[in-house]
């Protein structure tokens, strides 16, 4: 019962992280906030990040409202899944390293994903106008832009993409992995760590 009570917390709580992530980077692009997906999103997380809201200001591109209400959910889903587990309570400054390192790897997670998506999207829906083929779009187009300038005209080929994996996958074993062990935090603790 507990192994259930624990897949509930994870996966309702993952996603809401995850949900206002993908706002956080939303923001951080300057996607088109009109756009449907969009307003669905700012809709599902304008009431945590209100009360922020009218604590913080945002800095530039940052939105430190909705980085630090995802942080706050994050913490949360640890502290309820130690508390299920009945595992001994870590540090408070544990877990919020522990949140830290799990915020990132989901960052890297939804651009790895969305670069994915947009490549089959290119494949599959070459010239599609549909509002999450532009959101995708504009979220990977800042990470795929150095890429493609570093990389020397190949005749029409998009090697970037590539590009972007061997980074992210880069810095998931160099950074985040590394981080997650020498902190101690639990195998399983946050999903895909």
């Amino acid at each position: 019962m507990h192994q259930a009570a624990i897949f509930l917390v994870q996966t309702l709580l993952g996603l809401y992280v995850m949900i206002l992530l993908i706002r956080f980077l939303l923001q951080l692009t300057r996607a088109d906030f009109y756009n449907p997906i969009s307003q669905a999103l700012v809709t599902i997380t304008q009431p945590v990040v209100i009360p922020l809201q009218k604590l913080l200001p945002r800095t530039g591109r940052i939105s430190l409202p909705t980085l630090i209400m995802a942080m706050l959910v994050q913490v949360v889903l640890i502290a309820l899944i130690f508390m299920l587990s009945g595992w001994a309570w870590p540090s408070p400054i544990s877990v919020v390293i522990w949140g830290l390192i799990g915020l990132a790897s989901q960052l890297l997670d939804i651009l790895f994903f969305a670069v994915l998506a947009g490549i089959i999207l290119s494949w599959v829906a070459p010239q599609s106008y549909h509002p999450a083929t532009l959101l995708l779009h504009q979220i990977t187009e800042p990470v795929m832009a150095p890429a493609r300038r570093i990389l020397p005209n190949l005749g029409g080929l998009d090697f970037s993409p590539i590009v972007v994996f061997i980074a992210i996958n880069l810095i998931e074993m160099m950074a985040i992995y590394p981080l997650a062990q020498a902190s101690g935090m639990p195998r399983g603790l946050i999903v895909g760590l």
